[in-house]
């Protein structure tokens, strides 16, 4: 199927091409525009900050210190500890590992969470790694190796400490499938579908995996005179399969993710809370931390450092932004998207893709369409965030004259489902887009 463009986006209206003479608008004239604008539609206030993006200077602030409650602006965070930690062009590795006794297996996770059910897909993110392709692989082996007569498949997921939900979380955003508890490997991003982005979730997405890992080993044993036990269980041996009693692990089969950069746009774009919190906790296991909300959260806060961001007053409950208890504040998601636009560390580049564009893609595909934001059209690329009481919109856009300005705006304490706040945001936006100032 081909996706249509927005009536609104003429030919005309892509991101204009950066120049480095362009002037700086100016403060005044931006904080003028956007003050008009930037006005809740009932309860609430909005924070903000804009920034030229190549030399740092405000043009406009309006409480932009002040820590807020981010929503899923959160991501932009921990896609920056993941592209730092890990590297952008990192994969992870799922492995099938010969078991403790001779007829067993152990399926490894390795932190992808966007497994697919079949056959490998290299053309895409999620599923590029399939079970199927690694049943597959693990007859052949088992094969070479003269074997034969049942298996029995055990699941090791001891990759993550911890708790697998964050007690921050709210039980009714569990429930709804906001998210799941946390296993370093699972179908679809713990989806039962992958065509299905909402609903609830498997609420074990390790052993759920596992299954369809036996189901596909079955299927795929037949002709090789293999057959599969019923039921999986998990590993319960002291250390984790790959280095049980300090021997060298057995790799019968293995398969990897698409890259971390990939996965990074992928979380950016439709703002899975799932694969931000997997990210989070592969970062602080890249970094030698315990791959734990904790450990996720403290490598957050330590890339951040890194960067020269300020996070003495900056509170981290989570790393995707589902939990009400974070502190952020404008001025740091502005100086986030700056170090990922023109930054001198190139790797998180990597997340540029991630950003949603205003009428296009992601979480933005169906703002953007009325008469007071349409110019803002293919413009525009932010990173959303909402829950029940918040709102938030961070990113960058090339104003008129062709100079990067990048900003964060934030409401809180608003209106629950009050249409105005988004539309606040969108339009501030879209007066960047169209500055000439």
């Amino acid at each position: 199927a081909w996706q249509q463009f927005p009536a609104t986006l003429s030919a005309r209206q892509g991101l204009a091409p950066l120049t480095v003479s362009a002037p700086v608008p100016l403060a005044s004239a931006v904080t003028t525009q956007l003050d008009a604008l930037l006005k809740p539609d009932g309860d609430g206030t909005i924070t903000g900050l804009v920034q030229d993006a190549l030399t740092g200077q405000d043009l406009f602030d309006r409480g932009g210190s002040e820590n807020r409650i981010p929503a899923s602006n959160m991501k932009l965070l921990t896609a920056v500890a993941a592209l730092l930690a890990i590297g952008p062009d990192h994969r992870f590795s799922t492995t099938v590992l010969a078991g403790p006794a001779a007829n067993q297996v152990v399926l490894a996770g390795g932190g992808d969470v966007l497994l697919g059910a079949g056959e490998s897909q290299p053309g895409q993110v999620m599923g590029y790694a399939g079970l199927a392709t690694l049943a597959t692989a693990t007859v052949n082996a088992l094969h070479a190796a003269g074997k034969t007569g049942e298996l029995k498949v055990l699941v090791d997921d001891s990759l993550f400490t911890g708790p697998t939900l964050n007690p921050a979380w709210a039980d009714g955003d569990v429930a709804a499938g906001e998210v799941a508890p946390l296993y370093p490997l699972a179908l679809n991003s713990a989806r039962f579908d992958p065509a299905v982005s909402t609903g609830p979730r498997p609420q074990d997405s390790a052993l759920t995996a596992a299954e369809a890992f036996a189901a596909q080993l079955k299927a795929a044993g037949a002709a090789a005179g293999l057959t599969v036990a019923a039921g999986v269980e998990r590993y319960t041996g002291p250390e984790s399969a790959e280095g049980a009693a300090g021997r060298a692990p057995v790799v019968l089969a293995e398969v990897q993710s698409a890259t971390v950069g990939q996965q990074v746009d992928l979380m950016l774009q439709t703002s899975d809370n799932f694969l931000a919190e997997v990210l989070g906790r592969m970062a602080a296991a890249a970094a030698g931390e315990p791959a734990s909300n904790d450990g996720a959260t403290g490598e957050v806060r330590a890339r951040l450092a890194d960067l020269g961001i300020a996070t003495g007053t900056t509170r981290l409950a989570d790393v995707s932004g589902l939990a009400i208890a974070n502190q952020v504040s404008a001025r740091q998601f502005a100086e986030v998207v700056r170090a990922i636009t023109t930054g001198t560390d190139t790797r998180l580049r990597a997340a540029l893709a991630g950003f949603p564009v205003a009428g296009l893609t992601g979480t933005l595909d169906a703002r953007y369409g009325d008469d007071t934001t349409a110019r803002g059209a293919g413009l525009v690329r932010a990173k959303t965030g909402t829950l029940n009481s918040v709102i938030a919109l961070s990113g960058y856009v090339v104003d008129a004259d062709g100079r990067l300005l990048v900003f964060s705006f934030i409401g809180n304490g608003l209106t629950p489902g009050a249409a105005g706040n988004r539309e606040a945001l969108d339009r501030a936006a879209t007066a960047l887009a169209g500055c000439g100032c």
